[in-house]
């Protein structure tokens, strides 16, 4: 009973002990700024020092606890490397040796570990026990270490590849957010997932604000497409964008799959175009516009002689006696008719050869105001209000008369679309998107007459043509020319019993 009391109380002591030992180890872990190796070395010789001690206390030869030197070894093999857990195998072959030895020659006597049970045994049977053991221990050491060796190699080559893949993502993340054209994925079910920064810019929509929604429901352009777009798809479509008018955007589409080779969604690649079609088209008419003028010109020169003519010997049988009432008022509509067709001659030659304009400083808002009299003494003015908004200082480097002309036809026109009466408005100020060089002006000529359409804008700038009743079609025409010659440009929005707004870009330097 003394023995086993003095057995309890050591076990009572190395258990005290190995608390003690854990919470120091915690304590360096958690205020050390250095690596834990050292303490690693630390805790697998406390272990193997714990376990000796163990074996010391239960026993020796017959304690069932040697196992715990095979978890010391593991540990090595997991913590260190194979090398350590070699070093840790010898170690405890060295300890359980000793131990078994000096109990066998009566050595640990005096530390209540008895002899007999050894003796008893024989020799023979204490040298095979050990050689078991280190044998057990080296095979640990070699098995745990491989395996260990491996798992850490594989653990190394997944975060190497994981590192190559969060790489990988980023550069996929800074490429999709900084291209320079609007791209956007959808899935099987044509719900968008992803909407870069530029298509933002492009469409006024967020990422937030696209997520999960139909793809025709946020871009309806896409809606001739729809069926189609989950396969490859390249085209035009228009786009409402609210301030900036109505964009034409040309796309292609291109399925993606997953790593499975499975189709999982699209990208869309698309890019805003309105502005290289404007440029397109406007180069077209300008070169159409002025092969016609070329050779309208030599015609018109040619047809003006004649009809002087005819209306000189017009005007003098008029003028002669004995002409019958009737016949007086034939050659009154021959004469009315060559005068308007004279007028018409007159506007198709200013449109088919303008002159270079000749620029002084023009106060903008004190010209509309001097026109107001002669717009009120027309009778299509009548129940039209002229609101001139126009800044008082602002000045216009113009040719004075024709720049009189190009409001004077836009007014005619807002008249003309007003039957019943209405507003015109003129608004003027530095464009905003040149803001900061405040080298350009903005003019607006806005009304509330009936608008036009789709078709009727594509056309309006084009010689002859005329939505109006006897009308020439040259008057917006002209406007064009003068503009152009200005070094300006002029466009149009219009929509359907609205109105209709002009826009003149016009340089000030």
């Amino acid at each position: 009973e003394s023995i086993s009391d003095l057995e309890l109380k050591g076990l009572y002591k190395l258990i005290i002990a190995t608390y003690l030992f854990s919470f120091a180890s915690l304590a360096v872990l958690k205020f050390s700024q250095r690596g834990n190796r050292p303490l690693t070395y630390a805790q697998i010789i406390w272990d193997l020092i714990l376990v000796t001690l163990l074996l010391l206390l239960t026993g020796g030869i017959n304690s069932p606890y040697s196992f715990l030197y095979i978890l010391s070894i593991i540990s090595a093999s997991v913590f260190l490397a194979r090398r350590e857990a070699i070093y840790a195998a010898s170690l405890c072959g060295i300890l359980y040796g000793a131990l078994l030895d000096l109990q066998y020659y009566g050595k640990l006597a005096g530390l209540g570990l008895s002899p007999l049970p050894a003796q008893q045994m024989g020799a023979h049977y204490l040298l095979y026990t050990i050689f078991i053991n280190i044998l057990a221990f080296y095979l640990t050491a070699f098995l745990t270490g491989y395996l260990a060796e491996k798992v850490r190699k594989t653990e190394s080559a997944l975060q190497e590849k994981a590192i190559d893949y969060d790489e990988l993502e980023r550069l996929n993340s800074s490429i999709v957010s900084n291209i320079d054209s609007g791209l956007l994925t959808i899935n099987n079910k044509r719900r968008i997932r992803v909407f870069n920064r530029h298509a933002t810019e492009l469409t006024g929509i967020t990422q937030v604000d696209a997520y999960d929604r139909p793809l025709t429901e946020l871009i309806d352009g896409f809606s001739p497409y729809e069926e189609k777009i989950l396969t490859f798809q390249e085209g035009e479509i228009f786009f409402n964008s609210g301030e900036r008018g109505r964009l034409i955007f040309g796309f292609r589409s291109v399925p993606f799959t997953d790593k499975e080779g499975k189709q999982v969604g699209v990208i869309i690649h698309f890019k805003d175009l309105t502005q290289i079609k404007r440029m397109k088209a406007e180069l077209e008419r300008a070169d159409r516009l002025a092969a016609i003028g070329e050779l309208s010109a030599h015609i018109a020169h040619e047809v003006k002689n004649p009809l002087a003519s005819i209306s000189g010997s017009v005007q003098l049988i008029s003028q002669g006696g004995g002409v019958r009432a009737s016949d007086k008022k034939l050659l009154d509509i021959i004469e009315r008719e060559t005068s308007r067709l004279n007028g018409l001659i007159n506007d198709f030659l200013a449109y088919a050869r303008p002159s270079q304009p000749l620029k002084i400083p023009v106060m903008l808002r004190q010209l509309i105001q001097d026109m107001t009299p002669l717009l009120a003494a027309d009778p299509r003015f009548a129940g039209v209000t002229i609101d001139n908004n126009c800044p008082e200082q602002l000045n216009l480097p113009v040719d004075r008369d024709q720049i009189r002309q190009v409001f004077w036809n836009l007014f005619i026109n807002a008249a003309d679309a007003m039957p019943d009466g209405g507003y015109i408005k003129i608004d003027a100020g530095f464009d905003k998107e040149t803001l900061n060089r405040q080298n350009k002006i903005r003019i607006v000529v806005s009304d509330t007459g009936k608008g036009m359409t789709g078709e009727e804008m594509e056309s309006l700038f084009e010689p002859f043509f005329t939505t109006k009743e006897g009308g020439s079609g040259l008057g917006l025409a002209t406007v064009y020319r003068i503009i152009e010659s200005h070094g300006g440009t002029i466009s149009v929005d219009s929509t359907l019993n609205v109105g209709t707004a002009f826009t003149i870009i016009l340089p000030v330097e």
